[in-house]
């Protein structure tokens, strides 16, 4: 399998202004120097505290927002240097699943206007034949034909999530960005979502990239897991090996904090001090290294590239290079 998707070098600023003349004072890196690969037909998880930049990072390979620097090649195709309507073409192939579904659907249009849209838009399929594709889509997500004609609030949670991975299915993508699209459900519901997108990945060959903060659903669904911190990725691996032989302190600590179903295993939680520091003024040399248990002196002034260490896993960490 080849690379469907390439990352090189991504970063996402956002300007700070202020003053009189309301000039650039700083600038909020939000994703701060980013890259990535994504085979055809695997799951990459993208995890981290809440903002560490994974929702940026997603929605910037759609070009939903405009990247500030870097490359994103999507099947042999360079997106960052399209025109806007080159792209709206491409994204008959690249879709996304949105965090809420109740705000990413239109509550004045019944589910059917919603499955439609994106063929009318595309320009695809007379009128009968897309009403016959909105059936058999609402099927293959569980749902049934008749509640086309029903309005988004008129659904619970999960069916409205449903509706969402339906939408994103409508023009057949190989590419799917999953923009946490579990964490407003409830968990019984969270495993029938995350096992209906399993099986169409199946059915369809689609390649996803999700982002979530819950570890226990990333190993669930990932193939491979990069791990965010502060607008950077820490670490990436295939999923066993990141779980069983977490290099990156962060990634130790995110892990020590994932909940045993064993009353009687003693489990050491690392507890990280400090807060996050902001990303309109990271921290110099490692980002990491105000609440790092390992800090170094170099930590603190020259940044870690990423070092594979053997089985495709790169951790950007001074404690695995040789001085």
């Amino acid at each position: 399998m080849g690379d469907l998707l390439v990352i090189n070098n991504l970063k996402k600023y956002y300007p700070i202004s202020g003053g009189v003349l309301g000039r650039t004072q700083a600038q909020v890196k939000a994703v701060d120097d980013v890259s990535f690969t994504v085979k055809q037909g695997e799951t990459l998880g993208l995890v981290g505290e809440s903002g560490c930049g994974k929702s940026t990072a997603g929605r910037s390979i759609l070009r939903l927002i405009e990247p500030t620097e870097g490359e994103i090649l999507f099947d042999g195709k360079n997106v960052s240097a399209m025109k806007q309507d080159e792209v709206r073409r491409m994204r008959r192939d690249m879709q996304i699943i949105f965090q809420d579904p109740f705000a990413s659907l239109n509550p004045r249009h019944n589910i059917g206007k919603i499955l439609e849209e994106p063929l009318i838009v595309h320009g695809i399929s007379s009128s009968a034949e897309r009403k016959e594709r909105v059936k058999r889509m609402l099927e293959v997500v569980g749902l049934s034909p008749y509640h086309a004609t029903r309005y988004p609030h008129q659904f619970s949670g999960g069916q409205r999530q449903r509706i969402g991975i339906a939408r994103a299915l409508m023009l057949n993508p190989k590419l799917i960005v999953a923009d946490e699209p579990v964490s407003a459900l409830d968990v019984s519901v969270q495993s029938q979502v995350l096992n209906l997108m399993q099986d169409l990945q199946k059915e369809f060959g689609l390649t996803y990239v999700f982002i979530a903060h819950d570890l226990s659903v990333v190993r669930h669904i990932s193939n491979r897991v990069g791990v965010m911190y502060l607008g950077r990725i820490a670490e990436l691996a295939d999923k066993d090996e990141l779980y069983t032989n977490p290099l990156h302190p962060y990634t130790k600590a995110l892990l020590s904090a994932v909940p045993v179903a064993d009353p009687d295993k003693k489990q050491e939680r690392i507890i990280l001090q400090g807060d996050l520091p902001s990303p309109a003024n990271p921290p110099s040399g490692c980002t990491f290294h105000t609440r790092c248990p390992q800090v170094m002196d170099i930590c603190k002034q020259v940044r870690p590239e990423n070092r594979n260490m053997g089985n495709n896993h790169l951790v950007a960490c001074h404690l695995y290079e040789e001085f």
